[in-house]
């Protein structure tokens, strides 16, 4: 059974950081992504690991500011949000599957959290 568990949203202060994690169990996938979805909005991709070779993928955003990581022995993907803009809000999903081609791609992803929201202001 496979599951993916976010935590670590929250509220933050323009300038300010939050850390999301997402614990993945029931599998191993190839590629790991956050998007988000702010009220009104579709779902965007923020950012993606392939974890076969450590490659790093960003929305043009929140390069530089935002950082993406998967730890191996724990499965669990973080997002390391710094510099936050109020635009940053909106509810924060973390993906997988195995057989991506766009990793931004909403439809490539079979495996979704249930999102946790942050909110800055």
């Amino acid at each position: 059974h496979v599951q993916l568990v976010e935590s670590g949203g929250g509220s933050a202060l323009a300038g300010g950081s939050v850390r999301l994690s997402c614990a993945a169990s029931g599998y191993t996938f190839n590629t790991y992504s956050w998007f988000r979805q702010a009220p009104r909005q579709e779902r965007e991709g923020v950012a993606a690991i392939d974890t076969g070779d450590g490659s790093t993928y960003y929305l043009n955003s929140v390069e530089g500011r935002f950082t993406i990581s998967h730890d191996n022995a724990k499965n669990t993907l973080y997002l390391q949000m710094n510099s936050l803009k109020p635009e940053n809000t909106a509810m924060y999903y973390c993906a997988a599957d195995t057989a991506v081609g766009n990793c931004y791609g909403v439809s490539q992803y079979n495996y979704w959290g249930q999102g946790t929201q942050v909110t800055v202001s």
